[in-house]
């Protein structure tokens, strides 16, 4: 019901607008027509012809421009480029999709790393793992003409190892004792540890990586703890043309030398002339501006918007064709992000009860319409993970006890939330108990507030009436920081979640925050639970995702952390992570590591690991084609990764 509800108000408010518009965009149109008709020198051939007068609002022909949204949101400043210091522009606004490129990427489909600015992956110098050796992509510039080489890489590593205010610094030394250039085109690395993932470490496995080369011939001149790099270059095959002076668009123009960048070397010549990342405004404008066609790709819209879209815009794609419609296998997972450092979340106990606080199957409802797969341990349950960990675990977490020997997993969540689907009148739902399981989870936690209240009571907790004081005697109040605008599954999970436990007597905030505030939030520790996702994977080895936890990362609350930004230590995690550093990744201890390190995050629950991530991310094919999908599944629908430019030979015109 209360998703119906969402979606009527929804489909009132895109109506309302949409025939709002419709006089704005006659007139536009009529504008666009007159002027394709007769150009500003009086020609009547002045116009472009090939977008039949059609322009973007950022003055670029419409059949040439592909329309992203940003998935950030709004920067705040849109003049600061410099990757190493808080406050940068929205890298998901084509900073690091299109400008800037890493050592190695990663080919999701096939789940292995791929050279980009490096030729080779890191070769052994010698037999202590600690020296190695890899090429540079030869032939490659800057987008100012600069030719791009191996000194580039050296200085940035040398200008992070001296630059200890960079929150990445603590993170990189740690790892890097030295990197230098042999030649122009050769880099020997010495670490600081034995290592054998260090193409990982230092390349991308999902996201990105925070180590990005920059031109030595510009920031040998700046002070990287201060410099802005408001006029920014990079190695992609994009530079920025342009940019909103309020951060609400960015402009990117293919380079003329495309060819030396490393798309142009690496894949081919990209599609679009124009790449325009803009934001909107709140979803339901979003929604309006792809229905009307001044939007190509859309970023993360909620079930309900998809409903309105998917009936308003006859070219709008979504990953599948039919139920679930997004892709469930984003390799993030969402949850509730606990700052250990703050009482009373210091204590194991506290965190297990808000976990059986948690009512998660009307939590997966309220989310995303139960369209959502749950993970009970600190692994996304993409197909790959739950094959490797989630299902191998289930014997265990089935029989694992708290220390009064209660039982707290429950293995029915699948078929619950199957049944709930099917009172909804849903459709296309599995049958088979294993589908079931494959599609909605393995299980979860059980909601039982009784237990919950018994963990509290041991740790100081008292009721008064239906409210919880803490154990100084005052009302147990707390504030959930959350996104505001973009990452909506994140964003409407908070709300879930704090209406789960204030049904249980706890005052709940929800703070919404724009990007730059959000993630400063996290890592100087100004949090005490945050709607975050610290648990990332996907390659069955995911030591580098898991690597930030080690207890060497942990800095003082209001410091910038280089990792752990729960600012959890656990001994036996630690020393499981050092271990594996020193084992190849084919190493079947490997995965015997990885899993009793996600059996410590279950005792200690620093991370309430709660579902996948479900993408609605649809894409509108009038003016482009040659999208992603399950049926042309060359890559998974990461419009936010650094491997966009990666997708972009694939783009072509329809011609409409």
């Amino acid at each position: 019901m209360k998703r119906l509800t969402v979606l009527f108000i929804l489909v009132a408010l895109v109506i309302t607008a949409c025939n709002n518009n419709n006089d704005k965009s006659n007139s536009t149109s009529d504008t666009n027509k007159n002027n394709s008709a007769v150009g500003t020198d009086g020609n009547k051939d002045a116009g472009d012809s090939k977008s039949n007068g059609k322009m973007t609002d950022v003055g670029t022909p419409r059949s040439e421009t592909l329309i992203v949204d940003i998935l950030g949101g709004r920067s705040p400043d849109p003049d600061r480029y410099n990757p190493y210091v808080p406050g940068a522009v929205a890298m998901d606004a084509g900073v690091h999709q299109l400008m800037f490129s890493n050592l190695w990427e990663i080919d999701t489909q096939k789940g292995t790393q791929i050279p980009d600015l490096a030729a080779t992956f890191p070769e052994p110098l010698d037999g202590t793992n600690t020296k190695f050796s890899f090429k540079i992509q030869e032939g490659l510039t800057w987008s100012d003409g600069q030719p791009f080489t191996a000194h580039d890489v050296e200085f940035t590593a040398t200008m992070i190892t001296g630059a200890k205010e960079l929150g990445y610094n603590g993170y990189f030394t740690n790892l890097i004792k030295s990197m230098k250039a042999t030649d122009d085109y050769t880099i020997e690395v010495e670490t600081v540890n034995p290592e054998t993932r260090l193409a990982q470490k230092l390349g991308v496995v999902i996201w990105g990586n925070t180590f990005r080369v920059m031109p030595k011939h510009i920031w040998e001149k700046e002070d990287p703890a201060t410099f802005k790099f408001s006029n920014p270059i990079g190695v992609g095959p994009y530079k920025l043309k342009d940019r909103d002076p309020q951060g609400n668009w960015f402009l990117w123009e293919k380079r003329e030398d495309w060819q030396k960048s490393d798309i142009g070397k690496l894949v081919g010549e990209p599609g679009p002339k124009y790449i325009l990342f803009k934001f909107f405004g709140p979803e339901e404008k979003r929604i309006i501006a792809m229905i009307q066609h001044d939007m190509d790709i859309l970023q993360d819209i909620t079930p309900e918007s998809w409903d309105v879209l998917r009936q308003k815009n006859e070219y709008a794609k979504a990953w599948y064709e039919d139920f679930p419609y997004a892709t469930m296998d984003d390799p993030c997972e969402r949850g509730m992000s606990f700052n250990t450092a703050k009482e009373p979340y210091n204590n194991p106990d506290v965190r297990w009860a808000l976990t059986l606080m948690t009512d998660i199957k009307n939590v997966s409802m309220a989310t995303f319409g139960g369209m959502l797969r749950v993970s009970p341990i600190q692994l996304p349950p993409i197909k790959v993970l739950q094959d490797t960990y989630h299902k191998p675990m289930l014997g265990w977490l089935k029989d694992f006890t708290l220390a009064d020997g209660y039982k707290p997993f429950d293995d029915s969540y699948a078929s619950g939330i199957v049944d709930m689907l099917k009172q909804q009148g849903i459709e296309g739902l599995p049958t088979d108990e294993s589908a079931i399981k494959d599609t909605f989870g393995v299980g979860w936690w059980k909601f039982d507030p009784a237990q919950a209240a018994k963990l509290l009571e041991k740790s100081g907790f008292k009721k008064d009436g239906d409210k919880w004081l803490m154990p100084n005697g005052k009302p147990w109040t707390m504030t959930i920081n959350a996104p505001a605008n973009f990452e909506v599954q994140s964003m409407r999970l908070a709300f879930a979640v704090a209406d789960s436990w204030r049904k249980q007597g706890i005052e709940v905030n929800v703070q919404q925050m724009e990007g730059a505030s959000f993630w400063d939030s996290e890592s100087t520790g100004a949090f005490q639970i945050g709607s975050y996702w610290p648990a990332c994977g996907l390659l069955p080895d995911t030591t580098a995702n898991m690597t930030g936890w080690h207890k060497q990362y942990i800095v003082p609350i209001g410091e910038q952390a280089p990792g752990n930004r729960n600012r959890w230590a656990n001994d036996r995690v630690s020393s499981l992570l050092d271990e594996l550093d020193s084992l190849p990744s084919d190493d079947p201890k490997v995965v015997q590591n990885i899993t009793e390190i996600n059996k410590e995050f279950v005792k200690g629950m620093p991370f309430i690991p709660m579902f996948g991530t479900s993408k609605f991310v649809p894409v509108d094919t009038y003016y482009w084609d040659g999208f992603q999908s399950s049926e042309n599944a060359f890559e998974g629908p990461w419009w936010w990764w650094s491997q966009f430019k990666f997708y972009t030979p694939h783009l072509k015109p329809t011609g409409r």
